[in-house]
């Protein structure tokens, strides 16, 4: 996460995780101002920086909502890398992408009619309804509200220390 930079709100609350590069950018253009750099720098024929680690707006900005990325690694992050049908955690080479409603029968592809499932429990479901094979959802399935990179980042244990004192936890 070195190759990162902590992107915080003029109030210093956590917006995202950028690039160091698109920190610099923001940083030259006066956008945001360094709280925190890394040990590591770079170098031009007439600059020498030091890589940003935590960089604060300088003004306010309205936020739109962002949606998160269907996709099957935010698929499963949202379901915490355990298949919705047997409760079971598995690493995700084991895990699958199943449609609840399957395809076949006109269940899309989207946040709340995907799961993540472990390989044997797909292939004993198939093509079938949940009912057909007496599976249970561990939960319903629902469109997160969280952004995958910022809430990766704010798991203490793989934040860089340079971001821990910005970072709430609890």
């Amino acid at each position: 996460m070195e190759n990162m930079a902590l992107l915080l709100s003029m109030g210093y609350e956590p917006i995202k995780v950028i690039s160091w590069q698109r920190a610099i950018t923001l940083m030259l253009g006066e956008k945001v101002e360094v709280l925190e750099v890394y040990d590591r720098q770079i170098h031009s024929p007439s600059l020498t920086l030091n890589i940003p680690a935590v960089v604060r707006l300088n003004r306010k900005v309205k936020r739109r909502p962002q949606r998160v990325k269907f996709s099957r690694h935010n698929l499963f992050f949202r379901d915490n890398y355990t298949c919705q049908y047997c409760h079971h955690t598995f690493p995700s080479h084991q895990l699958t992408c199943d449609h609840i409603i399957p395809k076949s029968q006109g269940g899309l592809t989207s946040w709340t009619n995907v799961v993540t499932s472990c390989s044997a429990c797909n292939r004993k479901k198939g093509n079938k309804p949940l009912q057909a094979v007496n599976f249970k959802l561990l939960r319903l399935p629902m469109e997160p509200s969280w952004l995958p990179t910022l809430h990766l980042a704010l798991q203490m244990e793989r934040a860089p220390g340079l971001w821990r004192s910005y970072l709430h936890s609890g």
